[in-house]
């Protein structure tokens, strides 16, 4: 009795001490937590990012509406659903919940491959965009079209619109629209022209949100080494007007490390419609950098930064070169942000030797 009484009333004191160390042990973990994000909080200076903004997100897309809501859609790794995150700043894309919006059917087609979906705002309705095979054939790919009237597209009923049908049609994906001069086009990629296998960018007029018009030409396919690694691919083309220019970039080559950007040009007053129009640059101008373990960057979008002064790229890439078995079976693709400069030419200029958020502190050329 007289042992047991004993335990019982030195325990009082033990269980005391323990919870006051546990206690102290929980502070000092919560003080380092909030000082290191003060800290890291502090050295992110203007239009500079959390990088990676949203882990295994392929192919990314930013929009950023009149109130100053960013709206961000990308390929899920599962291949199988389309999601929407909102935010009032692109760094918040981060810890955005994703919003299911629509998911791949069980038979027949928009049943695999869901990939590279878009997010536009046309006549009053939102409309994704996106291309997908059938659950039977997953290399059926085709191109596809969502709408819905809801002001903010995580809300409302979403409809599918069916195929936006080409003439060629044979490998049809990565639709991106977008209005020029009171006209709407629609750049996509297919099979290019002739007996050699590549994909290729097409163009032509739409004549409505989910139809085009019959004259649909190429204006690029594989030329150059850098685009043919693996696959002759030309792809996920993404448009940005300005300087007079209608710029637009390009992805090529496999999904793995030899993964980069092209770009092409056109003046603003030129006929988009003639591939004569088109100027391409024979070297790309965003690609593996191992000084930055940034791999395979490609597949990007444009948007502005908070204060609509800024061009910011959205891109994707790997943060290792090495991948087991098919690249596409790889998840580990994720967003990065980063701010695009311009040179006293009034071309835009990616950085290539320089990291994401370090073009935020670039020096601008006059």
């Amino acid at each position: 009795m007289c042992i047991l009484h004993l335990n019982k009333t030195n325990s009082i004191p033990n269980k005391k001490m323990k919870i006051s160390m546990n206690f102290l042990r929980l502070s000092i973990l919560l003080s380092f937590i909030v000082s290191t994000t003060m800290v890291y909080s502090q050295k992110l200076k203007k239009n500079q990012f959390h990088n990676p903004l949203a882990l295994q997100r392929a192919d990314p897309f930013v929009t950023k509406t009149a109130d100053g809501t960013y709206y961000f859609i990308a390929t899920a790794p599962e291949y199988d659903r389309i999601e929407i995150r909102s935010s009032k700043t692109i760094n918040g894309i981060k810890e955005a919940k994703p919003v299911v919006v629509w998911r791949k059917h069980t038979k027949g087609i928009m049943g695999n491959h869901i990939w590279a979906p878009e997010l536009h705002r046309i006549d009053g309705k939102w409309y994704i965009y996106f291309a997908a095979g059938s659950a039977e054939e997953k290399w059926k790919i085709r191109m596809y079209a969502l709408s819905n009237p809801s002001e903010d597209p995580t809300k409302g009923e979403w409809k599918e619109e069916g195929q936006i049908v080409t003439k060629k049609d044979v490998f049809a994906l990565d639709a991106t629209t977008f209005e020029h001069k009171g006209q709407r086009y629609l750049i996509w990629v297919d099979r290019g022209p002739g007996n050699v296998v590549n994909t290729s960018l097409y163009i032509a007029k739409m004549t409505s949100p989910t139809t085009v018009d019959e004259k649909q030409v190429v204006i690029s396919q594989p030329d150059y080494d850098w685009e043919m690694h693996t696959y002759k691919v030309n792809e996920g083309p993404a448009v940005l007007i300005k300087n007079g220019k209608v710029f637009l970039t390009f992805s090529a080559s496999a999904t793995d490390a030899t993964y980069c950007l092209g770009l092409l040009w056109a003046k603003e007053g030129a006929d988009l419609l003639d591939p004569k129009s088109w100027n391409k640059l024979d070297k790309p101008v965003f690609f593996t950098n191992e000084k930055f373990k940034r791999y395979g960057p490609g597949h990007n979008s444009f948007t502005v930064s908070e204060d609509g002064k800024t061009d910011i790229m959205i891109y994707h890439a790997r943060d290792y070169e090495k991948i087991k078995g098919d690249a596409l079976s790889d998840p580990n693709r994720h967003t990065h942000a980063r701010v695009l400069k311009w040179t006293k030419d009034g071309m835009p200029d990616f950085g290539q030797d320089i990291d994401d958020n370090d073009m935020a502190l670039k020096t601008k050329k006059k």
